[in-house]
C-alpha cells in the first residue's frame, strides 16, 4: 500500500487535532516566534506526548516552513537545512514561575511531504511520525490538513516497509516493535528492542486499529513471499547504511546550527549530576571554542566521569 486509505486519514487527523498542555504551547509560541512569519505548522511529538509531563524533561517539536529562506537569515544555514535536513534548536522559555524546554528541528512543509514516503530510503523521518504527533498550530485549516495526510503516509511508510520482515499473520504487537527497532538500527542510537516494544505499548489499542485498518485496505492480505522479504531485508541493510552516515553528518553539522546547544548541555549536565554551573555570552555564541575550557571545568566539578 503506497497511498494511506480515507479511514486513516481521518483518525490521524483527529488525533493530530488534540489538545495540548499550555507550557507546550508556551514554548513552541516562542519557538515560532524565533523564526518569523515563515513558520506554516508546528508540531509536538515524542516523549513528553507519550508521559502527558513535560515538567523536568525537553519537549519535542517540528516547525515546518514554507520556504528555508523564510526562517535563516545565514546562507550556510539554508543550505545545509536543505542537504541534510532537518536543524535542530533548543529554546528555553519561562512560563508559571518555572522554564519550559523544547528541542526543535525546522523542515519545509513540501520537505516533510516527501521524506515520509519510503522512497526516501529514511526511516528517520516516518518511523518518528507513525507514532502520535498533535499538530500544535496551523496558519490555515488547509495546511492542517496537509499536514494531517502527510503524517498518516508515515504511518503507511513504516507499516509497509516492516510487514515483509515478519511471518504471517501480521499484528500489532509484532508489526510496530519490529518496526521501530529496525529504525533504531539505522541511527547511532544503542536502544534495546524492549524501547522498541515500549513505544508501542503506550499506544497499543491506536496502532492494533490502525493495523487491523491496513490490512482490510491490502485486501487482507497475509502471506509475503521470499522474494518480497528478501528485497525489504536489502532496503532495511541500505537503510542502516545510510542512516548511520547521515546520523554522523547530522552530529557536524550540529556544531554550526544549533543554537543555544551550550543551554541545552548544561541543562542535560545539571539534570542528571546535580552540577550548576553559568554560561558567559561567549560561551553562549562560540560554544565549540569554549568547549576545551568548560569540560575541564565541568568534570572537575563532577558534572561526567
Amino acid at each position: 500500500m503506497e497511498r494511506p486509505p480515507p479511514a486513516l486519514v481521518r483518525l490521524i487527523a483527529a488525533e493530530s487535532a488534540a489538545p495540548v498542555p499550555p507550557a507546550i504551547v508556551a514554548v513552541a509560541d516562542a519557538a515560532r516566534r524565533r523564526h518569523g512569519p515563515g513558520i506554516a505548522a508546528v508540531l509536538f511529538y515524542g516523549s513528553c506526548l507519550r508521559e502527558a509531563d513535560d515538567v523536568g524533561r525537553i519537549a519535542d517539536l517540528y516547525l515546518l516552513a514554507d520556504r528555508y529562506g523564510q526562517v535563516h537569515r545565514r546562507l550556510l544555514v539554508r543550505a545545509l537545512n536543505r542537504l541534510l535536513p532537518p536543524n535542530v534548536y533548543y529554546i528555553e522559555t519561562p512560563f508559571d514561575g518555572r522554564i519550559v524546554r523544547a528541542k526543535y528541528a525546522i523542515l519545509t512543509l513540501a520537505q516533510f511531504e516527501r521524506l515520509v514516503r519510503a522512497r526516501t530510503l529514511q526511516s528517520y523521518f516516518w518511523a518518528r511520525f507513525a507514532q502520535p504527533a498533535i499538530v500544535l498550530w496551523a496558519r490555515a485549516p488547509a495546511i492542517r490538513d496537509q499536514v494531517a495526510r502527510a503524517l498518516a503516509q508515515a504511518v503507511v511508510t513504516t507499516a509497509s516497509e516492516a510487514r515483509p520482515l515478519l511471518d504471517a499473520p501480521a499484528a500489532g504487537e509484532t508489526l510496530w516493535p519490529r518496526a521501530f527497532c529496525e529504525a533504531y538500527r539505522t541511527e547511532l542510537r544503542a536502544e534495546a528492542p524492549e524501547r522498541a516494544l515500549a513505544l508501542y505499548e503506550a499506544f497499543a489499542d491506536r496502532y492494533d486499529s490502525i493495523t487491523k485498518m491496513l490490512l482490510e485496505g491490502d485486501g487482507g492480505a497475509e502471506t509475503v513471499s521470499p522474494r518480497a522479504r528478501r528485497r525489504a531485508e536489502g532496503r532495511w541493510r541500505r537503510r542502516r547504511v545510510v542512516g548511520k552516515t547521515l546520523s554522523v553528518l547530522r552530529l557536524i553539522k550540529s556544531a554550526f546550527t544549533f543554537e543555544d546547544g551550550a543551554a541545552y548541555l548544561a541543562w542535560k549536565i545539571r539534570r542528571h549530576s546535580g552540577v550548576s554551573f553559568e554560561l558567559t555570552p561567549w560561551q553562549r555564541r562560540h560554544p565549540i571554542l569554549a568547549s576545551t575550557t568548560l569540560f575541564w571545568k565541568i568534570y572537575r566539578a563532577g558534572g561526567f566521569r
